[in-house]
């Protein structure tokens, strides 16, 4: 029995952490850390780059026409600071000397480039706009994807929150940086490559000695990018904590305020929120010794240049006109500094999600299809289910010890097998195995003498359906869940396979019958309701075999009867594995199997064993006690 002082969040991380992570902080045991509780996820050398470049090569005739657009509207607004030199070395001089036509030519040519170069500009922002949607648009998808793909053990380590961090938080850091970040980097970087060529072009000892004034902006912006990387690192794992309580904590907000866990709730999420904050407060930390120490640099590099300029213009070695371009272009090298700060900032945040959502796609399903499929023989006409066998089977969890040290089973096709066992026995461990939720540490199981690790997964789910103890709904239609079971089923054939289970009447009754929204979690109608939809949809499926993984023991006496009734119509003509902890539902099976410690202690028909003095007679007879 659940403890009045333990949330569901709690119970959560109970179930997703097996290795003694802490709930109320989210941080695990000093005894056994798990990396996945640190979010840190396994991958190889240089995914991010291997991710970047796979989402970005579809696109890269598309980027390399706007880095084109971007390289002509550089060199049309780098032409300024030229046009104003030779306006004032030549075209002033031309006008005193009553010639207008260099001036005249000097207006046009600046208003040509600002109104090419603008042009350009925007064509660049569209054209760039299309890509890096495209790109995030793939990237969420392939976030969905995987998190789809991946087994029952990476999500049972790696909880949904972060999973959830990964397609928002973590993708918007890319957004900002492809959608603001990038364009800046761009300009900086074309700006600086055409300002040092004219330059040096001008005057190259001035020149010279401009570039080499800029050197030490060039180790302080190394010199943060090592620091922040550190910084948004932790601040995107402090994200994600956040983000994980939150999930946690509104999926189980019944419990949360049934037990009045609001308080504690409240504290723990104070301390992931205040990691949080300091993370945040020292990027911006970070940030503000950049800029102030860059424009440090930069205002004691102009003055030097201004000296020196106007010692040889006094001397006459340099044209005043080449001196105010070199101010300007000097003044324009400089400019960027906040922005440049600022995409840094952006990069060291879409890097650290990068590497975050590289290592999340990295991971390989722990139950992946078979290189080379095999086929399920055919069923011969009127044959009830298929064969079941479990040779030599030992399973453990990556992260506890083993749980099935050796098991062999053999279910002939068409039987009911009812499991019973205290908590812990292995019961639950056996239906995942064959429903392949996990593939055995050693040993197979075989269906019809097809080992499910050769068989397709689509062909698999056709073949062996679960039905979990809680039945879980989405939000939607009564006829859309059924029809779970089989997409392509008619609306004919969902009320048939509904009236057959005995969930008509009550889907009948509901406001708007099959097409009545049952929303989050099913949570419009009750738990037995919930379930017989879930059999109505299992037996829609129409699978060879069915695992009923405890269907009965979160009902009430009618809700129990009503769901056995429906239980004798999916289990016909299957062959059947129910995990059982009610030992009314062991009377539908044609045999019961005892579990203890990962082992099968008892075997036999109910009617024999309840006559013995084992086990299952002892549960038996203290089960018909509790019914008087």
């Amino acid at each position: 029995m659940t403890s009045a002082t333990t949330t569901p969040a709690d119970r959560a991380d109970d179930e997703r952490r097996p290795d003694g992570a802490r709930p109320d902080t989210g941080e695990p045991s000093p005894a056994r850390r798990d990396p996945y509780d640190r979010d840190v996820l396994p991958a190889p050398p240089g995914a991010s780059r291997a991710l970047l470049r796979e989402l970005v090569g579809p696109h890269k005739v598309r980027a390399w026409c706007a880095a084109i657009m971007l390289l002509v509207q550089q060199a049309a607004v780098q032409a300024g600071p030229l046009i104003v030199a030779y306006a004032i070395d030549r075209a002033v001089p031309a006008l005193r000397a009553h010639d207008r036509g260099p001036l005249i030519a000097t207006a046009v040519g600046y208003i040509g480039c600002a109104l090419l170069g603008g042009w350009l500009q925007r064509t660049f922002i569209r054209s760039s706009a299309i890509v890096s949607q495209d790109v995030l648009l793939e990237l969420r998808g392939r976030i969905f994807r995987q998190a789809q793909a991946l087994g029952l053990d990476f999500h049972e380590r790696y909880t949904s929150g972060r999973i959830i961090a990964r397609a928002t938080s973590d993708v918007e850091a890319i957004r900002e940086l492809l959608t603001e970040g990038l364009q800046e980097l761009l300009n900086v970087g074309l700006s600086v490559l055409y300002i040092a060529g004219v330059l040096i072009w001008l005057d190259w000892r001035l020149g010279l000695f401009s570039l080499a004034t800029a050197v030490p902006l060039v180790f302080s912006v190394r010199r943060f990018r090592r620091r922040s990387k550190r910084v948004y690192t932790r601040r995107s794992a402090a994200m994600a904590s956040v983000i994980v309580r939150f999930s946690e904590t509104l999926g189980g907000i019944r419990p949360v305020q049934a037990f009045r866990r609001e308080r504690a709730n409240d504290e723990a999420f104070a301390r992931l929120n205040s990691a949080h904050r300091a993370a945040n407060g020292d990027a911006i930390v970070e940030m503000g010794r950049f800029t102030v120490s860059s424009w440090l640099i930069a205002n004691t590099s102009v003055a030097l240049v201004v000296l020196w300029g106007a010692y040889r213009v006094a001397a006459g070695s340099l044209e005043l006109g080449v001196l105010a371009a070199f101010v300007l272009y000097l003044r324009r090298l400089y400019a960027p500094i906040d922005p440049l700060g600022m995409f840094l900032n952006s990069w060291q945040s879409a890097a650290a999600s990068l590497e975050k959502i590289a290592g999340l796609l990295a991971q390989s399903p722990s139950v992946p299809e078979p290189a080379e499929p095999r086929a399920l023989p055919e069923r011969a006409s009127g044959r009830p289910g298929r064969a079941v066998v479990f040779e030599g089977v030992r399973f453990a969890y990556r992260t506890g010890g083993e749980v099935l040290p050796r098991f062999d089973l053999a279910v002939p096709a068409g039987q009911t097998v009812a499991v019973v066992g205290a908590t812990g026995a292995g019961k639950s461990t056996l239906a995942k195995l064959l429903a392949r939720f996990y593939d055995p540490t050693s040993g197979r199981v075989t269906l019809d003498g097809v080992d499910l690790r050769e068989l397709a997964v689509p062909e698999l789910r056709r073949g062996v359906v679960m039905v979990t103890q809680e039945a879980f709904l989405f939000s939607g239609t009564v006829a859309e869940n059924i029809a779970l079971g089989d997409p392509d089923a008619t609306p004919e054939q969902i009320e048939a396979a509904a009236k057959a289970i005995g969930a008509h009447d009550f889907i009948a009754g509901l406001p708007e019958g099959y097409d009545t929204d049952v929303r989050k979690r099913g949570g419009r109608i009750s738990a037995g309701q919930r379930q017989l939809v879930a059999f109505a949809r299992a037996l829609l499926a129409d699978p060879a075999v069915l695992i009923l993984d405890e269907a009965t023991s979160s009902l009430d006496v009618p809700g129990e009867r009503a769901v056995q009734r429906a239980m004798h119509t999916v289990l016909r003509g299957r062959t059947a594995v129910v995990i059982a902890h009610r030992l009314s539902t062991v009377e539908i099976a044609d045999r019961v199997l005892v579990m203890a410690d990962g082992r099968v202690v008892e075997d036999g028909p109910p009617s024999e064993l309840t006559r013995a003095d084992g086990e299952f007679a002892g549960l038996h007879r203290a089960w018909r006690d509790s019914l008087v």
